[in-house]
């Protein structure tokens, strides 16, 4: 495993394992398990994922010591604002049993995101949370809150894979010193992606698979990635990608896939503005 050093100077895996989807508390409870014994070491979860105790669970049962952990989880829009947000990260941490977070960040760029990252600072001074940030975070809101808030983001996870590969908002987090995460990094299995022409002659070539070879391709790009499966033998593949490296022509062929935009969410959109702030986590 590589790790990369974030603007705090704290140390985070290049990999690690999400959960989005797996609201199952036994199947969430044991992916995590078997991540972890595969190696996993980051974890990354979320209040609106509804499963931060399936977390949790894994985490105390796996025996591993917390200090050898990187625990992600994030704010939801409906928790956003001030005293709301320190309300929510005490929920979170108590749900998944832990005595602190290594990162927080704040789900989506909607609601008084001003007020939760004010309280999220206090609780980084705190030291209940060893680095905080953002996810979807476009370049014009990031931009907006690196230049007002008092502490600027150590990460922004966006949506980033070979489909939608981000490179001018990498221009922008890089200018900022703020570290990319790619969530959706296997494009949630879109577009064809498993049997993408380009992919597969790469993945051949290394005698890999496609999903080895677009993860390797994101972290060559200092792109932390957080795949996620619920199978055993997937997710053991998925952190078998640090025996190999792609060449540059490989880098430029994949280069060749982006759409330059989205195909999964559209945050531009004023219907998705809706869809999120209506989403309620809690009554």
């Amino acid at each position: 495993m590589d790790y990369v050093t974030l603007n705090n100077g704290i140390r985070m895996p290049m990999e690690g394992f999400g959960v989005f989807q797996i609201e199952d508390a036994k199947v969430c409870e044991q992916a995590v398990l078997d991540a972890l014994d595969a190696g996993y070491r980051l974890i990354d979860t979320a209040s609106a994922y509804f499963n931060e105790e399936a977390v949790g669970a894994a985490i105390r049962k796996s025996g591993i010591p917390r200090e050898e952990l990187f625990i992600t989880t994030k704010l939801w829009i409906q928790d956003a604002g001030y005293e709301k947000a320190k309300k929510a990260f005490q929920t979170s941490l108590d749900k998944l049993g832990l005595e602190y977070l290594d990162l927080y960040l704040i789900h989506q760029p909607f609601n008084d995101y001003y007020g939760s990252w004010r309280a999220m600072e206090e609780l980084y001074e705190e030291g209940k949370i060893r680095a905080i940030g953002v996810s979807n975070f476009y370049p014009d809101r990031l931009v907006d809150l690196c230049v007002n808030a008092r502490i600027i983001p150590a990460v922004n996870q966006v949506e980033i894979h070979p489909f939608f590969q981000q490179d001018e908002a990498l221009k922008i987090m890089k200018e900022f010193g703020v570290q990319p995460q790619a969530w959706g990094p296997l494009a949630e299995g879109k577009h064809g992606i498993f049997t993408n022409e380009i992919l597969t002659s790469i993945a051949s070539k290394y005698d890999k698979t496609v999903a080895q070879v677009v993860l390797r391709w994101n972290v060559q790009r200092g792109v932390v990635v957080i795949p996620k499966s619920t199978r055993k033998e997937r997710i053991e593949e998925n952190l078998n990608i640090w025996d190999f490296a792609l060449s540059d022509e490989d880098m430029a062929n994949i280069a060749k896939l982006d759409l330059g935009h989205s195909e999964i969410i559209d945050h531009f959109s004023p219907e998705t503005v809706k869809w999120l702030n209506g989403w309620k986590i809690h009554e």
